[in-house]
């Protein structure tokens, strides 16, 4: 399973190495799949192994599982080489449970890229699958190098195939999303496709293979059943996913600190909250900034904190206080807009911030609150 994506956990598993200068990290959920992989490979390796003692085909069925996954990072390395060539950059590669994640940190800029990077790795695969069949028929049947390199063709022909469906988050969804944005010059209207088309996928998996079952009167496989159902779940999740993404991107043109901000009024730090509430309240402002004796802003008043500061305690407590410094990451430019703005939010994280012109006039208080409402119910 691949996937590409720039959101994943700050301690993804243990760290295996740098091919190409991509940290590579293996998920402790890889024990879970490669045991199950051996305890399911274990009888076919037995049946074509027939003279071995059972605990050589158990090693031999979990040599499989490794190199199956060393299969699955060299599909992840191939998205990640082909991604650095378009200069994107790539955080690292994980394996986990169901495959691999590709993290690379921005999307490409054209459906052509995006097209190439999404390719690369099914066509990995495939050329993995085909390789391996060539060398499969110049070993001897009956040999444990056969029977591995007979299953890894095989397993690299179904991971190409498979990843090459139509829907996200598998390669083909990106690739079938970079047509539809091709046509439509429209990335969200492409993301939307290909993620209705991964759900649909999903509810196929599930359906399909009990399907199959009772129209043909057998019963149901729960190994398949079983491997069915975790996939359609990654699957929806993932798509689930981004059809959020493709809703918090629609929205992003709202998103202008200048017209979120709220008006502020200017306060030395010893002034009372209740005054400067007062002074607020008289101007039609919505923060309160404090200012030093010169006039230049020094901090900024939380919301939060006057909330939680009771009424009858405000005329004694001081704004300073109540107040942060205005560390130079909390002041940001007032013509910040999308994504721009969310990266300088992201940076610093606070529930306010002062905004400034150019000049380094002040222009108001932007309130993480107020950027919140934005994406409400997305």
């Amino acid at each position: 399973m691949s996937t590409q994506t720039p959101q994943r956990p700050e301690s993804p598993g243990l760290r295996m190495g740098r091919p190409f200068g991509i940290p590579v990290y293996v998920s402790p959920t890889w024990l879970i799949v490669a045991a199950f992989i051996t305890y399911t490979f274990q009888p076919q390796v037995a049946a074509e192994l027939p003279d071995r003692e059972t605990v050589i085909t158990y090693v031999v069925a979990f040599v499989f599982a490794v190199f199956l996954y060393v299969s699955v990072l060299l599909h992840e390395l191939a998205h990640c080489v082909v991604a650095r060539h378009f200069g994107l950059p790539v955080k690292r590669i994980t394996l986990y449970l169901l495959g691999g994640v590709s993290e690379i940190e921005r999307e490409p800029e054209t459906p052509a890229r995006e097209f190439a990077v999404a390719f690369a790795g099914p066509l990995l695969s495939l050329v993995l699958a085909g390789v391996g069949f060539v060398a499969s028929d110049l070993l001897p049947v009956g040999t444990i190098p056969h029977v591995l390199v007979w299953q890894l063709w095989v397993s690299n022909l179904i991971v190409g195939v498979f990843n090459l469906l139509p829907g996200l988050p598998l390669d083909g969804g990106r690739m079938l999303r970079a047509g539809v944005w091709k046509v439509t010059r429209n990335s969200g209207t492409g993301t939307l496709a290909a993620a209705w088309f991964g759900r649909g996928l999903a509810v196929v998996l599930v359906v399909g293979p009990l399907a199959l079952a009772l129209s043909t009167g057998q019963e149901p496989s729960w190994s398949m059943m079983l491997w069915s159902v975790l996939l359609a779940s990654f699957i929806w999740i993932g798509a689930s996913q981004s059809l959020r993404v493709a809703r918090v991107r629609a929205r992003m043109p709202q998103l202008q600190a200048r017209t979120l901000a709220r008006r502020a009024i200017p306060v030395t730090s010893e002034v009372p909250l209740a005054e400067a509430m007062r002074r607020a309240r008289q101007a039609e402002a919505g923060a309160i900034v404090v200012v030093d004796h010169e006039g230049s802003p020094i901090a900024i008043v939380s919301e939060s904190a006057v909330t939680a500061t009771p009424e009858q305690r405000r005329p004694w407590v001081t704004v300073g206080s109540l107040a942060r410094t205005l560390e130079p990451s909390l002041v940001l430019r007032a013509d910040l807009s999308g994504e721009a703005l969310l990266d300088a939010m992201r940076g610093a994280p606070s529930g306010e911030y002062l905004l400034v012109e150019r000049g380094g006039d002040i222009f108001g208080v932007l309130v993480t609150a107020d950027v919140n409402r934005v994406f409400s119910g997305v």
